[in-house]
């Protein structure tokens, strides 16, 4: 097969050629890097990367195919997909199909054979950019003026684009039975901000009944459904943009139990009556250390977002910091310190891994257990 040329340029003018491995046609979005080593399918189906242009920094990618099982939402959202060497075979027994047809079938546009450490120092010193990657246009300074013409995430609600459409129940998990779910099942209504499947998964694990709602239910509807706890999940983009949810959340604190994870915990932050900030170049991969403040323990972690809680623009010193991230300082877990309320900014449902965090879910589980006890 004739190799196919594609050009990936960022916005300030740096332009990488390289062969186009996906969909023909042109992407746009928020260049960021993937520190992981696995997981792939995990990233491209990740809600929380709507909007973003994702660089896998580690070099070789798609050996062991894509299946049905490892998927995280309904379909891939990453808007463009860079690698340093797209892999010729896929090899394992759990493969369905390859990265590559993968990539084609979803109409996905990805690229390979690009310098991704140069890309990755790119972004780590200048910071997230926009880029765009185009199979069809031969010229990189035509495709550069559309780069720049391209919207940014900053301000924009991407959760309305990720969302459920309507309200559904997670099937129950009846073969993994756990000390919590051998006592009592809890339902928990899970607010839709872009959820991924395994933080589903990880409640429907330890008995509970999960309701899944739409970014945009009010908290009545919410209430209406008689939950022991709500979770808030994870999501893409800026955070301060989905004042809906915001004006939600404030509405519930104090109504139930709730755990935020991510976007969920960011949304916390501004319903506290806090702000957040944009990182330089966002935290997103499986190795990132974090601190349990309470336990003195690091965990590393998986993690994906570009926003961070500002914990001293929180009136009232109502809320503690509990997790701490150890490269940069920044917030990554916080508790009310009078509310049943919890969150994280990294995932605790460890999907691709590492799994250090998945403790957490049991922490929510006695929360529940103790108001409703």
């Amino acid at each position: 097969m004739t190799a196919r040329a594609a050009w990936l340029v960022l916005e300030d003018g740096t332009a990488f050629k390289g062969r186009a491995v996906g969909a023909d046609g042109e992407a746009f979005g928020e260049a960021v890097f993937n520190t992981s080593m696995t997981g792939y399918q995990e990233v491209l189906t990740d809600p929380s990367y709507k909007g973003q242009v994702v660089c896998m920094t580690y070099p070789h990618i798609g050996n062991y195919g894509v299946n049905d099982e490892d998927v995280e939402s309904r379909r891939p959202w990453v808007e463009g997909f860079i690698i340093r060497e797209l892999s010729p075979i896929d090899s394992n027994h759990r493969s369905q199909e390859s990265l590559e047809a993968y990539f084609k079938r979803h109409r996905l546009i990805a690229v390979d054979s690009v310098d991704t450490r140069a890309l990755t120092l790119t972004l780590r010193t200048q910071g997230s950019m926009k880029c765009g990657i185009s199979t069809t246009e031969r010229d990189p300074e035509a495709l550069l003026q559309r780069v720049r013409s391209s919207p940014d995430i900053v301000g924009v609600d991407l959760v309305k684009e990720v969302t459920c459409e309507k309200a559904y129940e997670w099937p129950l998990v009846s073969t993994q039975q756990t000390a919590h779910s051998t006592q009592q099942k809890r339902h928990v209504v899970v607010m839709d901000f872009g959820v991924k499947y395994n933080i589903l998964r990880k409640l429907a694990a330890l008995g509970c009944r999960v309701s899944v709602v739409p970014a945009s239910t009010g908290a009545k509807e919410i209430l209406a459904r008689k939950p022991d706890g709500v979770l808030l999940s994870n999501g893409p983009g800026d955070p301060a943009a989905v004042t809906y949810a915001i004006d939600t959340i404030r509405q519930l604190l104090g109504q139930a139990p709730m755990l935020g994870i991510c976007l969920g915990h960011q949304l916390l932050g501004h319903a506290y009556g806090g702000q957040t900030t944009k990182l330089k170049f966002g935290h997103h991969g499986g190795n990132h250390p974090v601190k349990d403040l309470s336990t003195n323990k690091v965990e590393i972690t998986t993690q994906n977002h570009n926003f961070a809680v500002q914990l001293d623009s929180i009136p009232g010193g109502a809320v503690e910091i509990t997790h701490q991230n150890l490269n940069d300082g920044t917030v990554e877990g916080m508790r009310h310190k009078t509310l049943p309320v919890l969150s994280l900014q990294y995932h605790p449902e460890a999907a691709p891994g590492p799994h250090d965090a998945q403790y957490f879910f049991g922490r929510f589980m006695d929360l529940m257990d103790e108001v409703h006890a």
